[in-house]
């Protein structure tokens, strides 16, 4: 057993409280805090390393151990139910975080698939774009100043794992990435001149999607290589920003795998 800390005036949790609460210290420390014991797996199967792996007071015989045995020579410790409660995102708490440095994977080589996101506010759907673009096995994610933190709490368990494997460019100028890429641009809007599936995403492509209620600013939209739309023969007047990226990025699939069978 860990000694167990209990007051807030610890060095170590104070520390990890700012990592919880804020997106400018994450940024400065380009480090987090992983939620539950899958995430901290997602982390270590990536090639990650906890700087600190915690444990919650009432979770002291938990998969903790498990995870120790991975992480051998990192520094554990034992957090009281409160405490531990005031990290975590969620409220009713696995018992189990780490303290882990940014993942940074390498671009990968295969035709560029590209994902493009203006001012998603919301760490879920935010999370869930990333999970789903590493799913459809994007290259890129490029993420404007006005998205919301891709390495908070929140956005990571929506994206279970995503933020290690897919390479991303955060606080990025969207305006300046599409003006200097060599790669067409095509933005999910409702009333776009085309289908979804009659666009040719085979080839090198960037799907763009924007905020969860303005949408693309008219500033971007005027950079891309067309509006894009998403056939809903049903009474539903549009997609979320996750589901129609989805849709985006899996018909891309579709094509690529397509082409290459």
């Amino acid at each position: 057993m860990h000694d167990l800390i209990s007051s807030r005036d610890n060095p170590l949790f104070k520390r990890l409280k700012k990592l919880a609460e804020s997106a400018r210290a994450r940024r400065e420390t380009r480090t987090t805090l992983l939620d539950g014991e899958h995430l901290v797996e997602a982390c270590l199967d990536a090639g990650g390393r906890p700087l600190t792996l915690l444990y919650s007071e009432s979770c002291a015989a938990g998969g903790w151990q498990k995870l120790s045995a991975r992480c051998e020579g990192v520094k554990v410790a034992a957090l009281s139910d409160s405490l531990f409660a005031e990290l975590s995102p969620v409220d009713s708490p696995a018992g189990v975080l780490a303290e882990v440095a940014w993942l940074n994977p390498a671009p990968r080589a295969a035709a560029p698939l590209v994902l493009l996101l203006e001012n998603i506010q919301d760490p879920g759907n935010l999370g869930s774009l990333l999970r789903s673009a590493a799913a459809a096995g994007a290259t890129l994610a490029v993420l404007s100043k006005g998205c919301h933190d891709a390495w908070s709490p929140k956005a990571l368990r929506g994206g279970q794992g995503a933020q290690f494997v897919l390479p991303m460019l955060l606080r990025a100028d969207l305006a300046q990435w599409v003006q200097t890429q060599n790669v067409p641009v095509w933005a999910l809007a409702l009333g776009g001149e085309r289908t979804l599936f009659d666009t040719d995403l085979a080839q090198p492509a960037a799907i763009l999607v924007g905020n969860e209620g303005a949408g693309l600013s008219e500033e971007i939209l005027q950079l891309a290589t067309a509006r894009v739309h998403i056939p809903m023969p049903g009474k539903v007047e549009s997609l979320n920003a996750a589901a129609a990226a989805a849709v985006a990025l899996f018909e891309a699939v579709r094509q690529r795998t397509g082409a290459n069978s």
